[in-house]
C-alpha cells in the first residue's frame, strides 16, 4: 500500500491553500503561492506548520489565506476485491 493511500485510509484528505503575501522589496504588490498537502480536517496540523514555518523564516510577509479540502477515502468506502483484469 502506498504511503498516499495509507495516509487516506487514516483520515486526511487533499488540502490546497492559496497564499497571497507581500513582496519583500515592494510590500505593496501581492504574490501567489500554492500549497498542496495531505492534512487532517478541521485542525490542519500541516498547514498550520508550514504558515508558522513561513512566517518564522521567510521574508514575504502573509497578507491571507484560503484554502480547500477535500477527503479522498475514508475507511469505510474502502474493501479489498478479488479479481483482476488484465488488459493486453
Amino acid at each position: 500500500m502506498t504511503n498516499d493511500m495509507a495516509m487516506q485510509l487514516k483520515g486526511y484528505g487533499m488540502t490546497t491553500a492559496q497564499i497571497l503575501y507581500r513582496m519583500p522589496d515592494h510590500p505593496q504588490l501581492l504574490q501567489t503561492y500554492i500549497w498542496q498537502h495531505y492534512d487532517l480536517a478541521p485542525d490542519f496540523p500541516e498547514m498550520k506548520s508550514f504558515l508558522k514555518f513561513w512566517q518564522e523564516k521567510l521574508d514575504g510577509p502573509l497578507h491571507s489565506v484560503r484554502y480547500v479540502h477535500r477527503r479522498l477515502i475514508s475507511a469505510t468506502e474502502w474493501r479489498a476485491l478479488k479479481g483482476e483484469f488484465i488488459l493486453n
